[in-house]
């Protein structure tokens, strides 16, 4: 096992702190905003698909969730008002999500609030802590 120096794990506790601090301001910022930091991914998460729609089986591979959960937060979210479903006109087994238009602004408030932290988090990424 290659020997690692104090400067690989400075690095990567900068890292990790920098990460961190990203995601826990992102879960402050979305409780702020009234949904939970899974909310916030799943809007990010069909925001950010082709078309801005998706499907559960495209989010339990973006979430990195189980079926049954991803399941859970999209019932969730559509009781909150933030996504709507549309039946696959192709498929009927097949549902799309989109978000609503409280969903989208939802998005867009906390996206917003995250840029400084967004930025924070690339320098770092890029090097130039």
């Amino acid at each position: 096992m290659p020997e690692v120096g104090v400067n690989e794990y400075a690095a990567a506790a900068r890292f990790r702190t920098a990460l961190r601090r990203f995601m826990r301001e992102s879960e402050i910022v979305s409780r702020e905003h009234g949904v939970t930091p899974r909310q916030y991914l799943l809007l990010l998460q069909i925001a950010a698909s082709e078309g801005g729609t998706a499907t559960v089986t495209d989010l339990v591979d973006r979430l990195v969730l189980t079926q049954s959960t991803v399941t859970e937060l999209v019932q969730r979210a559509e009781q909150a008002g933030l996504v709507e479903r549309q039946t696959s006109q192709h498929d009927a087994r097949v549902v799309h999500l989109s978000l609503s238009a409280h969903g989208e602004g939802v998005l867009r408030a906390i996206h917003s609030r995250l840029t400084g932290e967004r930025l924070r988090l690339q320098q770092m990424l890029d090097g130039q802590d």
